[in-house]
């Protein structure tokens, strides 16, 4: 295994304009539910603290998590915790999911609402990097950021992110404001963002922060070694279905031979392969336990060749993945532009 006591968290610049965060983050939207029960707030809270203790000074949450509780969650944590020795990034924009659509605002009004919400739930004077969660397509994504810039000037927010937006939109909003980071899901089994989204946002000076970076927990085990609650939302993601499932668990498998090579745990050869994926890139894998955590850690440990990163590519071809990869393939994405104001 890789020894995760030894190691050191590295700190790497997350885009030009002076973030400077941990090389792995966490994301806390686990611990509201979603994939599972929300756990107890003081478990939360020790979970998040844990990862501090660590090294991980980049912690990740959003409106949408948990219907607010997750901000409320990480706002407690902080407390706890020196909060000039920690990057908090937060999102807007999701208004509400249900089985066949996500609700997605983008207004200026909106945006300004949401932060200011965000702002209150977390306990902060500032939040260090905020999303745009979701983009609006009825709204000019330069109206958003240039609501988004007026909160930077204002000092309410550092930095200005996107989480999965089109070329076309990344290249407008930089324009109208740096853009910090773009947060989008890249893991093994998905890497749709490597022909268009990385070469743009390194030509922009961009950073990278890769969600899911696990599959989801899929290179962890979950569904293959570890059970799956029919309760958690990926009981009916396309990829954890039976009949995709059955199909995916030869991936896991080659992934778990070559981890026996290296010594390390499937999850942390998963996890290496995205961190060695470039200086720019900062994964927020997340979890409930402490255990996956320590795991997690460990994979900065791992070193990998540019022939070990082509081997570990190759063991997952994607045209043998089965089933999309996200919701919105689930859902179809039926998009609807709302109307309802944020919660308090």
């Amino acid at each position: 295994m890789a020894e995760e006591k030894k190691l050191v968290m590295p700190r790497v610049k997350l885009g030009t304009q002076g973030l400077e965060v941990s090389k792995i983050g966490f994301g806390c939207m686990g611990l509201s539910g979603v994939y599972n029960s929300p756990v107890a707030e003081q478990e939360g809270i020790a979970v998040i603290k844990y990862a501090y203790s660590k090294g991980i000074t980049f912690f990740d949450t959003a409106d949408i998590y948990g219907a607010n509780a997750n901000e409320v969650l990480v706002g407690k944590a902080l407390k706890e915790l020196p909060r000039e020795k920690i990057q908090l990034a937060t999102k807007f924009g999701i208004v509400g999911v249900d089985a066949s659509m996500m609700m997605v605002k983008g207004t200026p009004e909106y945006a300004r609402l949401c932060c200011e919400a965000s702002l209150t739930r977390l306990g902060v004077d500032y939040i260090d990097l905020y999303y745009q969660h979701r983009i609006d397509t009825s709204v000019p994504i330069e109206e958003t950021i240039g609501e988004l810039k007026k909160l930077v000037e204002e000092g309410k927010i550092k930095y200005i992110g996107l989480s999965e937006a089109s070329p076309d939109t990344i290249r407008r909003a930089h324009a109208v404001h740096p853009i910090t980071a773009v947060q989008m899901e890249w893991s093994l089994w998905t890497r749709d963002i490597e022909d268009e989204i990385i070469p743009l946002c390194r030509e922009l000076g961009i950073g990278m922060v890769p969600y899911s970076p696990l599959g989801r927990g899929f290179f962890g085990g979950k569904a293959v070694v570890e059970s799956l609650s029919q309760d958690s939302f990926l009981a009916n993601h396309p990829r954890f279905r039976k009949e995709n499932l059955d199909k995916n668990k030869n991936i896991y498998l080659r992934i778990e031979s070559l981890a026996k090579k290296h010594g390390c745990t499937p999850a942390q050869l998963a996890l290496a392969w995205v961190l060695e994926q470039g200086d720019d890139v900062v994964p927020i894998p997340g979890t409930t336990k402490i255990k996956n955590l320590d795991d997690n850690i460990g994979s900065v440990g791992v070193k990998l060749t540019e022939e070990h990163l082509k081997e570990i590519s190759d063991a997952v071809p994607l045209s043998e993945v089965a089933g999309g990869r996200s919701y919105e393939s689930m859902a179809n994405a039926t998009w609807k532009y709302a109307n309802t104001p944020p919660k308090p």
